[in-house]
């Protein structure tokens, strides 16, 4: 029986996957703290190097800044660059977000790093990547995803493109490839003894997330115009409809048997349901099913379709989406300290992930955390196998 990751089993180990790694991360913005924050829920213990006087500490609603310790230290100064060296000799993951460049003026660059400690996972998380014409330009999750495709394809048939938060970019191209690659370089690692560098750029993350739609545009069967393909809302049975209160419904009846399923619980005119592959009649198929959602309210029609594999759900805005029931019995969203967050995911059935702790109020002395690290290098050791 394949057990529920909800519930631990009698097995379970504390802490998490990553229990026991230990992770530097220079102070940024969007994808690299993200990118933290999801090692940390996984078990590691991620030490965060920022700049006095550290802003964002004490913020509890810094749910990004979860589950480290906060290091402060001015790069510039060589007294301080030397405490953070010694952090690295014992670190088995950098992560930095800065503009390529900046880490070598610092003398902290992956060559010198590499000749202290070599079995360091050096991940580096721009825009644009270390190289190419835009590499040391400004860029923010927008621009990345207009030089990628993403951004052109989403919007309405009669309207501009429409940024997709910076859900896409930042952290779909950009974080989740760098939790990736500095996985897999760790796996590496552990077999060569030798780490290496992870160029982790949110342009080639998006433009990789395109790779269906790629294949589509080679076989002809994706058009380069917003509003007119399968999943961007294009065709009738996978788009949203408003509802009488002005909210909306989203249906993605895509297979014929949840269109059928989605017609009878409308009950749909006969006439059109065998519109739904037939883009002669998708006109007449969209203007019909706005209209009949737009004859009663959002509430009412997740009540129609509760439990129906119609494939109707309501577009819930985010503090709906909390309370949810589905979120509710999978207990998706968490209480720290007064504080709700989103639960740690994936989930795992024997090393648990949990929410290490708040973003930390104050900053830790790194000989702490230089202390807590020889511990956990013994312990390390004391478990390895002869």
């Amino acid at each position: 029986m394949t057990r529920d990751p909800q519930t631990p089993s009698s097995a379970a180990v504390p802490g998490g996957p990553l229990r026991g790694i230990k992770v530097v991360e220079f102070a940024s913005l969007g994808p690299a703290p993200f990118a933290g924050m999801l090692l940390s829920d996984m078990g590691a213990d991620v030490v965060t190097i920022d700049r006095p006087p550290g802003l964002k500490l004490g913020d509890t609603t810094n749910i990004v800044g979860r589950g480290r310790s906060v290091v402060l230290a001015d790069l510039k100064d060589s007294g301080d660059r030397e405490r953070i060296l010694a952090l690295l000799d014992h670190a088995d993951i950098l992560i930095e977000g800065y503009r390529p460049g900046v880490m070598e003026r610092l003398g902290l660059g992956p060559e010198p790093i590499a000749a202290r400690n070599p079995r360091l996972i050096y991940g580096r998380m721009t825009g644009w990547g270390q190289s190419g014409p835009n590499a040391s330009l400004a860029g923010h999750d927008i621009n990345y995803l207009a030089l990628t495709g993403p951004l052109h394809a989403m919007g309405h048939a009669d309207g501009p493109p429409v940024p997709p938060l910076n859900l896409v970019g930042d952290y779909g191209g950009g974080s989740l490839y760098l939790v990736m690659g500095l996985l897999a370089a760790l796996l590496e690692s552990r077999q060569s003894g030798r780490g290496q560098v992870v160029d982790a750029a949110i342009t080639d993350g998006a433009l990789s997330l395109m790779s269906h739609f790629v294949a589509s545009r080679l076989r002809g069967t994706f058009e380069p115009r917003r509003g007119s393909n399968l999943l961007d809302g294009g065709a009738p049975y996978y788009s949203v409809y408003e509802t009488a209160d002005g909210e909306y419904v989203a249906v993605g009846a895509i297979e014929p048997k949840f269109f059928a399923l989605l017609c009878e619980r409308l009950e749909l005119d006969p006439a059109l349901r065998d519109a739904q592959h037939d883009r002669a009649r998708w006109p007449c198929l969209r203007s019909e099913l706005a209209r009949i959602f737009h004859h009663h309210t959002r509430d009412h029609w997740a009540a129609v379709f509760q439990g129906s594999d119609a494939c109707v759900t309501p577009v819930l805005a985010l503090d709906e989406a909390l309370d949810h029931p589905q979120q509710t019995n999978r207990q998706a969203v968490v209480d720290v300290d007064g504080v709700r967050h989103p639960a740690p995911a994936p989930r795992f059935s024997r090393t648990i992930s949990a929410i290490r702790g708040p973003a930390p109020a104050t900053a830790t002395d790194s000989t702490e955390i230089l202390a807590r690290w020889s511990r956990i290098t013994h312990l390390k050791t004391a478990r390895t196998p002869e």
